[in-house]
Protein backbone atom coordinates (compact mmCIF):
# COMPACT_ATOMS: atom_id res chain seq x y z
CA UNK A 1 0.00 0.00 0.00
CA UNK A 2 1.64 3.33 -0.72
CA UNK A 3 1.69 5.93 1.51
CA UNK A 4 -1.33 8.14 0.35
CA UNK A 5 -3.50 5.17 1.18
CA UNK A 6 -2.04 4.82 4.37
CA UNK A 7 -2.48 7.99 5.29
CA UNK A 8 -6.37 8.16 3.89
CA UNK A 9 -6.83 4.59 6.02
CA UNK A 10 -5.51 6.23 8.56
CA UNK A 11 -7.48 9.05 8.47
CA UNK A 12 -10.80 6.81 8.13
CA UNK A 13 -9.62 4.89 11.11
CA UNK A 14 -9.70 8.01 13.11
CA UNK A 15 -12.96 9.93 12.16
CA UNK A 16 -14.78 10.90 15.07
CA UNK A 17 -16.96 8.14 16.13
CA UNK A 18 -19.46 8.76 19.64
CA UNK A 19 -17.55 7.80 22.14
CA UNK A 20 -18.01 5.51 24.36
CA UNK A 21 -20.29 6.08 27.27
CA UNK A 22 -19.81 5.09 30.72
CA UNK A 23 -20.88 1.35 30.93
CA UNK A 24 -21.24 0.91 27.61
CA UNK A 25 -20.80 -2.58 26.95
CA UNK A 26 -21.51 -2.90 22.84
CA UNK A 27 -18.65 -3.66 21.56
CA UNK A 28 -17.95 -6.08 24.12
CA UNK A 29 -21.04 -8.63 23.68
CA UNK A 30 -21.71 -7.99 19.87
CA UNK A 31 -18.14 -8.44 18.84
CA UNK A 32 -15.68 -9.24 21.50
CA UNK A 33 -16.90 -11.41 23.34
CA UNK A 34 -17.64 -14.48 20.79
CA UNK A 35 -14.57 -13.59 19.03
CA UNK A 36 -12.21 -14.02 22.11
CA UNK A 37 -14.41 -16.63 24.43
CA UNK A 38 -17.31 -17.89 21.71
CA UNK A 39 -19.44 -20.34 23.90
CA UNK A 40 -17.73 -19.55 27.39
CA UNK A 41 -19.11 -18.49 30.29
CA UNK A 42 -17.82 -15.45 32.00
CA UNK A 43 -18.53 -14.34 35.53
CA UNK A 44 -18.29 -10.57 36.24
CA UNK A 45 -16.70 -9.93 39.55
CA UNK A 46 -13.50 -8.67 41.39
CA UNK A 47 -13.04 -12.28 43.40
CA UNK A 48 -10.24 -13.53 41.49
CA UNK A 49 -8.52 -10.35 40.21
CA UNK A 50 -8.86 -6.81 40.40
CA UNK A 51 -8.12 -4.14 37.79
CA UNK A 52 -6.94 -0.35 38.15
CA UNK A 53 -6.61 2.27 35.58
CA UNK A 54 -6.99 5.99 35.83
CA UNK A 55 -10.28 7.39 35.28
CA UNK A 56 -8.91 9.86 32.74
CA UNK A 57 -5.76 9.10 31.38
CA UNK A 58 -3.17 11.60 31.61
CA UNK A 59 -1.27 11.08 28.37
CA UNK A 60 -3.56 8.46 26.46
CA UNK A 61 -0.46 6.81 24.87
CA UNK A 62 0.98 5.98 28.21
CA UNK A 63 -2.23 4.61 30.29
CA UNK A 64 -0.59 2.63 33.54
CA UNK A 65 -2.72 -0.45 34.09
CA UNK A 66 -2.35 -2.56 36.85
CA UNK A 67 -4.01 -6.18 38.03
CA UNK A 68 -3.88 -7.93 41.39
CA UNK A 69 -4.54 -11.23 42.05
CA UNK A 70 -6.87 -12.11 44.76
CA UNK A 71 -5.72 -15.86 44.91
CA UNK A 72 -2.33 -17.43 45.97
CA UNK A 73 -0.84 -19.18 43.02
CA UNK A 74 -1.01 -23.07 43.84
CA UNK A 75 -0.72 -26.38 42.24
CA UNK A 76 -4.04 -26.89 43.06
CA UNK A 77 -5.54 -23.95 41.64
CA UNK A 78 -3.83 -20.61 40.16
CA UNK A 79 -4.59 -18.19 37.67
CA UNK A 80 -3.95 -19.87 34.39
CA UNK A 81 -3.91 -16.86 31.69
CA UNK A 82 -5.20 -13.02 32.11
CA UNK A 83 -6.43 -11.71 28.77
CA UNK A 84 -6.41 -7.69 28.24
CA UNK A 85 -9.01 -5.85 25.43
CA UNK A 86 -9.86 -1.79 25.30
CA UNK A 87 -13.21 -2.36 23.84
CA UNK A 88 -12.90 1.00 21.59
CA UNK A 89 -9.28 0.60 19.74
CA UNK A 90 -8.69 -0.10 16.44
CA UNK A 91 -7.35 -3.52 17.48
CA UNK A 92 -8.99 -3.87 20.78
CA UNK A 93 -6.43 -7.09 21.80
CA UNK A 94 -3.93 -5.64 24.39
CA UNK A 95 -2.35 -9.11 25.52
CA UNK A 96 -2.85 -13.03 26.72
CA UNK A 97 -0.74 -13.53 29.47
CA UNK A 98 -0.19 -16.82 30.84
CA UNK A 99 0.98 -17.77 34.34
CA UNK A 100 2.11 -20.77 36.16
CA UNK A 101 2.26 -22.19 40.18
CA UNK A 102 5.78 -20.80 39.29
CA UNK A 103 4.70 -17.19 38.95
CA UNK A 104 4.33 -16.49 43.04
CA UNK A 105 1.70 -14.44 42.14
CA UNK A 106 -0.26 -13.88 38.84
CA UNK A 107 -0.39 -9.81 39.96
CA UNK A 108 0.33 -7.80 36.14
CA UNK A 109 1.20 -4.10 35.68
CA UNK A 110 2.12 -2.26 31.80
CA UNK A 111 1.31 0.87 30.68
CA UNK A 112 -1.17 0.98 27.14
CA UNK A 113 -2.43 2.81 24.94
CA UNK A 114 -5.70 3.76 24.61
CA UNK A 115 -7.29 5.76 21.43
CA UNK A 116 -11.15 6.97 23.16
CA UNK A 117 -12.99 6.69 25.69
CA UNK A 118 -13.29 2.68 26.37
CA UNK A 119 -13.89 0.14 28.73
CA UNK A 120 -10.88 -1.58 30.09
CA UNK A 121 -11.40 -5.34 30.45
CA UNK A 122 -9.38 -8.02 32.54
CA UNK A 123 -10.31 -12.08 31.97
CA UNK A 124 -8.98 -14.70 33.96
CA UNK A 125 -8.67 -18.09 33.68
CA UNK A 126 -8.40 -20.20 36.81
CA UNK A 127 -6.29 -24.10 36.31
CA UNK A 128 -9.91 -25.37 36.36
CA UNK A 129 -10.99 -23.40 33.37
CA UNK A 130 -13.60 -20.98 35.26
CA UNK A 131 -13.25 -17.21 33.26
CA UNK A 132 -13.53 -14.20 35.64
CA UNK A 133 -14.21 -10.59 34.14
CA UNK A 134 -13.75 -7.10 35.39
CA UNK A 135 -13.27 -3.49 33.97
CA UNK A 136 -12.82 0.24 33.90
CA UNK A 137 -13.79 3.07 31.96
CA UNK A 138 -11.01 5.08 31.28
CA UNK A 139 -11.60 8.89 29.26
CA UNK A 140 -8.93 8.66 26.80
CA UNK A 141 -8.30 10.13 23.55
CA UNK A 142 -5.24 9.64 20.62
CA UNK A 143 -3.13 7.08 22.31
CA UNK A 144 -2.52 4.73 19.50
CA UNK A 145 -2.27 7.49 16.85
CA UNK A 146 0.13 9.66 18.94
CA UNK A 147 2.99 11.00 16.51
CA UNK A 148 6.34 9.51 16.53
CA UNK A 149 8.37 11.70 18.68
CA UNK A 150 11.72 13.04 16.74
CA UNK A 151 14.14 10.68 18.23
CA UNK A 152 12.96 7.23 16.24
CA UNK A 153 16.39 6.74 14.98
CA UNK A 154 18.09 7.11 18.24
CA UNK A 155 15.07 4.38 19.92
CA UNK A 156 16.09 2.23 16.83
CA UNK A 157 19.45 2.28 17.50
CA UNK A 158 18.24 0.87 21.24
CA UNK A 159 16.39 -1.75 19.91
CA UNK A 160 15.57 -4.96 21.88
CA UNK A 161 17.75 -3.15 24.94
CA UNK A 162 16.73 -5.28 28.40
CA UNK A 163 16.79 -3.88 32.29
CA UNK A 164 15.83 -5.82 34.65
CA UNK A 165 14.98 -3.97 38.33
CA UNK A 166 14.10 -6.62 41.40
CA UNK A 167 12.60 -6.14 44.51
CA UNK A 168 15.60 -5.09 47.13
CA UNK A 169 14.21 -7.50 49.90
CA UNK A 170 14.11 -10.82 48.30
CA UNK A 171 13.61 -13.65 50.17
CA UNK A 172 14.29 -17.28 48.91
CA UNK A 173 10.90 -19.25 48.34
CA UNK A 174 8.88 -16.18 49.10
CA UNK A 175 7.00 -13.97 45.52
CA UNK A 176 9.73 -11.35 44.26
CA UNK A 177 8.40 -8.87 42.08
CA UNK A 178 10.54 -8.10 39.11
CA UNK A 179 10.02 -5.21 36.23
CA UNK A 180 11.33 -5.59 32.80
CA UNK A 181 12.41 -2.91 30.50
CA UNK A 182 12.59 -3.35 27.09
CA UNK A 183 13.45 -0.37 24.67
CA UNK A 184 11.23 -1.02 21.85
CA UNK A 185 9.03 2.04 20.10
CA UNK A 186 6.18 -0.61 19.51
CA UNK A 187 5.06 1.18 16.40
CA UNK A 188 0.98 0.94 15.90
CA UNK A 189 0.99 1.79 12.03
CA UNK A 190 -1.10 4.88 13.00
CA UNK A 191 1.51 6.86 13.75
CA UNK A 192 2.71 10.45 12.08
CA UNK A 193 6.61 10.51 12.29
CA UNK A 194 7.07 13.94 13.18
CA UNK A 195 10.44 14.55 10.84
CA UNK A 196 8.82 13.31 7.33
CA UNK A 197 5.81 13.66 8.21
CA UNK A 198 4.73 10.06 6.64
CA UNK A 199 2.95 7.24 8.68
CA UNK A 200 5.13 4.36 9.52
CA UNK A 201 3.91 0.92 9.34
CA UNK A 202 3.16 -0.90 12.47
CA UNK A 203 6.53 -2.77 14.34
CA UNK A 204 5.85 -4.17 17.41
CA UNK A 205 7.12 -7.10 20.04
CA UNK A 206 4.31 -9.74 19.58
CA UNK A 207 5.48 -12.70 21.85
CA UNK A 208 7.36 -12.60 25.33
CA UNK A 209 8.86 -15.15 27.31
CA UNK A 210 10.16 -14.80 30.64
CA UNK A 211 11.55 -18.21 32.98
CA UNK A 212 13.72 -18.55 36.07
CA UNK A 213 16.56 -21.51 35.83
CA UNK A 214 14.78 -22.34 33.05
CA UNK A 215 11.14 -23.05 34.58
CA UNK A 216 8.72 -20.36 33.04
CA UNK A 217 7.30 -17.53 34.81
CA UNK A 218 5.37 -15.95 32.37
CA UNK A 219 4.72 -16.22 28.64
CA UNK A 220 3.07 -13.39 26.73
CA UNK A 221 1.32 -12.84 23.23
CA UNK A 222 1.12 -8.92 22.69
CA UNK A 223 0.23 -6.59 20.13
CA UNK A 224 0.29 -2.62 19.42
CA UNK A 225 -2.17 -1.40 22.32
CA UNK A 226 1.38 -1.79 24.71
CA UNK A 227 3.20 1.40 25.53
CA UNK A 228 6.54 2.35 23.21
CA UNK A 229 9.43 1.13 25.49
CA UNK A 230 7.00 -1.86 27.33
CA UNK A 231 7.18 -2.18 30.83
CA UNK A 232 6.34 -5.09 32.61
CA UNK A 233 5.67 -5.62 36.46
CA UNK A 234 5.54 -9.24 37.59
CA UNK A 235 6.55 -12.06 39.88
CA UNK A 236 8.42 -14.67 40.15
CA UNK A 237 9.57 -17.58 43.27
CA UNK A 238 13.50 -17.02 43.57
CA UNK A 239 13.71 -20.29 45.62
CA UNK A 240 17.69 -20.67 44.67
CA UNK A 241 20.26 -18.18 43.46
CA UNK A 242 19.62 -18.50 39.42
CA UNK A 243 19.29 -16.98 35.96
CA UNK A 244 15.99 -14.41 35.42
CA UNK A 245 15.65 -14.49 31.62
CA UNK A 246 13.46 -12.47 29.14
CA UNK A 247 13.32 -13.86 25.39
CA UNK A 248 11.01 -11.91 23.17
CA UNK A 249 10.51 -11.47 19.23
CA UNK A 250 8.93 -8.47 17.11
CA UNK A 251 7.16 -8.16 13.82
CA UNK A 252 6.27 -5.48 11.43
CA UNK A 253 2.65 -5.62 9.76
CA UNK A 254 1.34 -3.71 6.35
CA UNK A 255 -2.03 -3.05 8.56
CA UNK A 256 -2.60 -1.75 12.43
CA UNK A 257 -5.97 -3.85 12.71
CA UNK A 258 -5.27 -7.24 10.80
CA UNK A 259 -2.44 -9.82 10.96
CA UNK A 260 -2.59 -10.87 7.12
CA UNK A 261 0.14 -9.71 5.86
CA UNK A 262 2.87 -9.86 8.46
CA UNK A 263 6.21 -10.16 8.46
CA UNK A 264 8.67 -11.53 11.29
CA UNK A 265 11.16 -9.16 12.91
CA UNK A 266 14.10 -10.08 14.92
CA UNK A 267 14.42 -12.16 18.42
CA UNK A 268 16.30 -11.12 21.56
CA UNK A 269 17.12 -12.22 24.89
CA UNK A 270 18.77 -10.90 28.26
CA UNK A 271 19.60 -12.52 31.39
CA UNK A 272 20.13 -11.41 34.86
CA UNK A 273 21.71 -12.93 38.01
CA UNK A 274 19.55 -13.30 41.16
CA UNK A 275 21.08 -14.31 44.36
CA UNK A 276 18.04 -14.80 47.52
Amino acid sequence: MNQAYKVIGLLITLLPGLAAAEGDDDTWNNTLKSQFFAGKNIEESDAIIALEAPYRAEDPAIVPLSVTAKIPQTQNKYIKKIWLLVDKNPFPFVGEFEFFPESGKADLAMRVRVNTYSNIRAIAETSDGQLTMTKKFVKASGGCSAPIGADLDEAMKRLGKVKFRLDDSLKSGQPAMAQLMISHPNLTGMQMDQMTRFVRKSHFINQLKVTFNGKPVMNAKIDIAISADPNFRFYFMPDKAGELKAEFTDISCESPVSRDVCSKGKSYSQSYAVAP
